[in-house]
Formats: C-alpha cells, structure tokens, sequence
C-alpha cells in the first residue's frame, strides 16, 4: 500500500459488495417511495431525502469504500475516524430522514399493518428502551476494543463488515428516538432527551483518554506486524494515542452538532404546540361566542313574544 496522506482517502477506493449492495437497495427504495409520495400530490422534504441519502448512506458509503476503508485495518487512527462516522454521523442523518414514516405513508395495507405490529410491539419496545440504548451505546465500544473483540475483526473480512453494521445499529437504536421525527417506541421529552445526549460528553472523553494512556496495543501484534511489511506506518503506540485523540476530539464536536439539532426540534416542537394551543383556544372562544348569540336570540324573542298571544 502507499504512504498514507490525506489525499489518499480520496483516491483509494474499493467497493464491498455487500455493504455496497445494500447501500444501493436502500437508496433506491426511499427514492422510489418518495416519488410515489409526490405522484400521487403529497408533498415530502427536500430536506429529508438529502438527509437520508446523501448524509446518512452517502457517509456510510463513504465510510466503508473510500481511503478509510482501504486504510482502516492499517492504521488504529484510520479506523477510529471511520468509527466515528458510522456510529454517530450515519445513524443521525438517517434519522432526521425519516424512512419509518416515509414507509408507513406510502407501504400498501399488508404490509403497513405488518410494520406497525413491530413498531408496537414488546420487542420494540424493549429495544428503543432509553437506558438500554443508552447503557448499550456506552459499553459496546468497551467491549470492542479492550476484549478480543477488535483483535478478530482484523483478521476475518466477515467480522469486520458485520462490525460496521454494528456500529450503525447501536448508533440509530440510541439517537433515533433522541433525534428522529419517526413515530418509534422510545421517544421521550426533550429535556431527557437533552440529558441522554450530555450523557454521551463524558463517555467520549473518557474513553479517548483511556485509549490515549494504554500501555498495551490494541490488536495485539497486529499493527507491530504490519510495520514490518510497511515501513512508512508510525509508531503503533504513537498512532493508537492519535486515535484516542481522534475519538476524544470528534465525539465532542459531534455531540455539539446534535445539541443543535436537538435545539432546534425543541423550538420548532414549542411553536407547533403553541400554535395548536392557539387554534384551540379560538375554537372555543367562537363556540363560546356562538353559544352567547344563540342565547342572546332566545332572549330577544321570548322579549318581544306578546303573552297569551297564540303561536303559529
């Protein structure tokens, strides 16, 4: 492989089929729904559609075909940048696109029956749990890199794409009901909401410091080795430190971006609440204005009816 230099993430491609396959089929089923939604004369975001398939699968596209895939078991470096995409970067932006209610608004009877059972269901429920998430979020990086865990990924090509695809499913189980506009199990109020992401702030930092002051490789010989090969690769210990960094750095700076974005779905929800409390408040005023007319004509007649007079 040649030196790594940022222009390098640029160059070196290569396609997994898999992950590229499935990249594929998801894009252009939500394009295709979406062109249902506007054929029949409904009106679906802009916003959305950019969110969904240029933000979230055009990063996890990016992520796993780009130079940081071609890199990401050379360099520990390398690899926690790409972690960091596909566990927080992707998940987000798939779930201000909304694809369960792009679903549920364009699946045929059957099948939207069949969706909604998930969604209700107990599974679902247990699964969008906010502690849960939350607790499965903090510990899976754990688990990953200071067991054997990572060590493995290495070393099979199956376990390193399935790694991939776990990354993204922890992130969008955990920031779909915090950030996502889809009607899933979990969601909670905004001010938990907030709280779930400051909850994140210490993890990040925590475990970037923790990776940065190891005195053991993460991967075992794995990097030691490859030095061997190529020797243009740094230090293992000094690049495992610029990981932790990386992960320390980016996972605050993300973690802004979405107290953002969390803010300003707060305010939009406030002025959405308020403006139904407003339309409320004046259907009652023109029934109570409605009911007093009413009243005041009763009035006026019985006024002008002569006693005793008969009726017609």
């Amino acid at each position: 492989m040649p030196p790594f230099s940022p222009s390098a993430v640029f160059t070196e491609w290569g396609l997994s089929p898999v992950l590229f396959v499935l990249v594929v089929w998801a894009a252009g089923l939500y394009l295709y729904a979406v062109w249902r939604l506007r054929d029949r004369g409904d009106r679906w975001p802009v916003g959305r559609t950019l969110a969904f398939v240029g933000g979230g699968l055009g990063t996890f596209f990016f992520a796993t075909s780009s130079g940081l895939a071609a890199y990401d078991t050379t360099l520990l470096s390398v690899h926690m940048v790409q972690h960091m995409l596909l566990s927080m970067v992707v998940p987000v932006m798939c779930a201000l696109g909304a694809p369960v209610t792009l679903a549920l608004r364009t699946l045929p009877a059957r099948p939207r029956r069949v969706l909604l059972a998930v969604l209700h269901s107990r599974v679902a429920k247990v699964l969008t749990f906010a502690p849960l998430t939350l607790a499965v979020y903090v510990i899976s990086p754990w688990a990953l890199y200071f067991t054997g865990w990572y060590d493995a990924t290495l070393r099979s090509d199956l376990l390193h794409e399935l790694m991939h695809v776990h990354l993204v499913a922890v992130g969008a189980l955990f920031f779909t009901p915090i950030l996502g506009v889809d009607p899933v199990p979990g969601r909670v109020s905004h001010p938990f909401r907030l709280l779930m992401l400051m909850l994140t702030l210490p993890f990040h930092a925590f475990l970037g410091v923790t990776v940065m002051g190891q005195t053991t490789l993460i991967g075992g010989d794995w990097y030691p080795s490859l030095k061997a090969q190529l020797p243009w690769l740094p230090d293992p210990m000094a690049d495992q430190h610029l990981a932790g960094g990386i992960l320390w750095g980016s996972g605050d700076l993300i973690a802004l971006m979405m107290f953002v974005t969390l803010f300003v779905q707060w305010v939009r929800a406030s002025q959405q609440e308020a403006r139904r409390e407003d339309r409320r408040l004046d259907r009652l005023a023109r029934a109570e204005e409605r009911t007093r007319d009413r009243d005041g004509a009763q009035e006026r007649e019985q006024a002008t009816t002569v006693p005793g007079a008969p009726r017609r």
